[in-house]
């Protein structure tokens, strides 16, 4: 049978094989649930979806999807409206509340049209009748994907409108970036825990504030916790609260920040820190929705979202012992790397741009940076990443008394790398200076997204002048 045949309770598996590879842009990042009580509608859709690039996951009634909805990342649904014990408008409504950004196709028999329409006035996205074809449930499911797309998009657009080089408060246009932005973009409409991945001073609290300050949970709380800083016995406490008298010092009860942060955000800073005892409270806190205070036999229902960052390898900590395996796949529900700012070198000015602007406002002049201070920040490895270049520009604007910050004037390890980076390159050729000008600012240019203005301020040139110069250089080329 072709893909164009209609599939009927009976020959659903036998159309599988049929199904032709063509997997959809963007459709890996998408996590799809089939729920239905038949085993072969379940099989057939299984192998479109995954054709086309779906994450997929299945359920054989209404209760089994409810328990995957709260425990994965689902984005689309495939629900089919007659599980058995169950109603569908009902389950609708239930599968809404969990995922209200949900994508959600109703599947339902042929004499039943009404009920789709019905669901659909009550949230879902469109419906398919059985027996449909597969290059009909294809289509709808390309047409979803093209939908999320757009809203994610549209997200990101709106958030760089906001931050003219970035995502919201993050600076950066790299590919690599990009590639971030819409990773949180996704992740800020969903209520699961994300594990932010990166090295010291990539900027993982700002990812954290980036993903809640982005979605439906930006007018609740948003608390950080230091796991790093803070001994044991006063993260519990923090976390969880504690009663009056419940250890020496406790005058009164105090709330803990997971239930003080009711309907909002706990980022977990540096959460590998933890300690075992406590991440088996943190893991029960995460899966039952409720928090016993410190000394309370009492138990409090929570509901907050769980943001965590590290820059340890946690799955060598799940190996060595110091890290619970099962906290570890709680909390890895959706998982964004930072790049290093070595891996994005290209995004360099911008930040300079950034800083030297804001330094400007607390400080009261503008300073620029000179073009060979640039180049040495551009061939620099940046080991603390945009925390490191932050405090290297503020200590150089201290020390900096003119107008422009030179190369002199940043720190020597800065200068003195950059310095052995262009004395070991034996093969350099040699370049007219006129060349370097030319080479430097169209560069600056090209890596400032056609900003002339910004790129004239960073290397010290009147913006008339760099005018002047982009002419000549057009007539040369002509």
């Amino acid at each position: 049978m072709g893909p164009g045949k209609r599939v009927a309770m009976s020959s659903a598996v036998a159309l599988a094989p049929s199904i032709q590879n063509s997997q959809i842009e963007g459709a890996n990042f998408l996590n799809l649930l089939i729920v239905d009580d038949e085993r072969a509608i379940r099989e057939v859709c299984r192998e479109v979806a995954q054709s086309l690039g779906f994450n997929t996951s299945v359920a054989d009634s209404a209760e089994h999807a409810y328990r995957l909805l709260d425990s994965q990342s689902i984005d689309v649904l495939l629900l089919d409206l007659k599980l058995p014990g169950a109603n569908g408008l009902e389950a609708l409504h239930q599968i809404k509340q969990r995922r209200p950004d949900a994508a959600i196709v109703v599947v339902t028999g042929y004499g039943t049209v009404q009920s789709a329409v019905h669901a659909m006035k009550n949230g879902a996205y469109d419906y398919v009748t059985k027996p449909f074809s597969m290059e009909e449930l294809k289509m709808l499911l390309q047409r979803v994907a093209g939908h999320l797309k757009l809203k994610t998009e549209n997200r990101i657009l709106r958030e760089k409108i906001k931050s003219k080089h970035g995502f919201g408060s993050m600076i950066g246009s790299a590919p690599e970036m990009e590639k971030l932005y819409r990773i949180i973009a996704k992740a800020a409409y969903s209520n699961h825990p994300v594990l932010i991945l990166g090295e010291s001073g990539t900027g993982k609290e700002i990812v954290a504030r980036s993903i809640h300050f982005s979605g439906p949970f930006r007018d609740k709380p948003f608390i950080p916790v230091d796991c790093g800083s803070l001994v044991p016995t006063l993260i519990e406490s923090e976390l969880f609260g504690y009663v009056k008298g419940a250890f020496t010092g406790a005058a009164q009860s105090k709330e803990g920040l997971l239930a003080i942060a009711e309907g909002g955000t706990v980022f977990l800073d540096e959460v590998g820190e933890m300690p075992v005892d406590l991440q088996a409270k943190l893991l029960r806190a995460i899966q039952e929705k409720e928090i016993r205070q410190v000394g309370s036999t009492k138990r409090t229902a929570i509901n907050v979202r769980i943001l965590a960052a590290t820059n340890r390898d946690l799955e060598q900590a799940v190996a060595q012992g110091t890290f619970r395996r099962d906290l570890y796949f709680r909390l890895n529900v959706l998982s964004l790397r930072i790049p290093p700012l070595r891996e994005r070198r290209q995004d360099i000015p911008l930040l300079v741009a950034h800083f030297l602007e804001r330094i400007s406002r607390s400080g009261g002049h503008e300073r620029i940076l000179s073009d060979d201070a640039l180049k040495s920040m551009l061939a620099y490895d940046w080991p603390g990443n945009v925390r490191e270049l932050e405090n290297c520009l503020e200590r150089a604007w201290a020390l900096t008394s003119g107008p422009v910050i030179h190369l002199c004037d940043l720190p020597p390890n800065i200068h003195n790398d950059a310095g052995a980076f262009s004395a070991g390159d034996s093969s350099t050729k040699i370049i007219p200076m006129t060349e370097l000008e030319r080479q430097t600012i169209l560069s600056t240019i090209t890596q400032l997204n056609g900003d002339k203005l910004m790129a004239a301020r960073l290397l010290g040139i009147g913006k008339t002048t760099l005018y002047r110069k982009l002419k000549e250089y057009a007539s040369q080329d002509s």
